[in-house]
């Protein structure tokens, strides 16, 4: 990736520097096959073996909140900005989108980006399976449907795209993942930048030996991660 130009851009409230260059992306035929292959079986596997561990946290989230879902679905913007139902186990209160508003001025992360490291919105069942990323498992349904890879940019909310400039955008041009590298490099301490940057070093460097080795270093990164919230 040739970066073109660096500057100053007013974006949301905040003055956030840009960057400007084309990405290249690798596309190869082979490649994406094996790639697809892979998330098929992956999903399939994942899904038959964490089955227990699903029961166990659903029934963890009923008993401590009978009368909320189990899953929470959510919109995001997928390949080509494609609009999807992305899932994962309910961490939160169930009215937590509409407490977000509330929460703004207590934002931690930067760019358009919303994080907050003791967010009164999660349970305390939440606090664990978002420490130890099991809340994210049930996307393995989002895989096996084509909607999300196992490897490959986290996919963002409809309000953050909508404050991307045209470099950031760039980050939508490949199917969306469960893991890259801004999982396995600092997560929710990196700048909203950097993560940017990260993701499209991965949509030009991606292979299935790169692939396989974010899978390799989430395995050991999330599980109690400190950097996760």
């Amino acid at each position: 990736m040739k970066l073109q130009s660096v500057g100053k851009e007013p974006i949301a409230g905040e003055t956030r520097t840009f960057l400007t260059g084309k990405v290249l992306v690798n596309n190869d035929r082979n490649y994406l096959f094996m790639k697809r292959c892979i998330d098929i079986l992956g999903a399939i596997f994942g899904l038959i073996i964490l089955s227990p561990l699903f029961l166990f946290v659903s029934l963890l989230i009923k008993f401590e909140n009978k009368s909320g879902p189990v899953f929470f679905r959510q919109q995001r913007i997928g390949k080509d900005g494609k609009v999807f139902f992305m899932y994962k186990f309910r961490s939160m209160v169930s009215n937590a989108e509409a407490l977000k508003a509330t929460l703004v001025q207590k934002n931690e992360a930067t760019g358009p980006v919303f994080k907050i490291r003791h967010d009164p919105r999660v349970t305390k069942v939440g606090k664990f399976i978002r420490k130890t990323s099991i809340d994210e498992l049930p996307q393995l349904v989002n895989v096996l449907k084509g909607e999300m890879s196992l490897v490959g940019p986290r996919p963002p909310l409809p309000d953050e795209v909508e404050q991307y400039n045209e470099f950031e955008r760039q980050r939508l041009c490949v199917t969306p993942g469960l893991t890259c590298y801004w999982q396995v490099s600092g997560r929710s301490n990196m700048s909203f930048q950097d993560w940017i940057l990260l993701d499209l070093k991965y949509i030009e460097q991606r292979n299935l030996r790169v692939d396989f080795k974010l899978i390799f270093r989430t395995f050991f990164v999330l599980f109690g991660s400190k950097d996760a919230f």
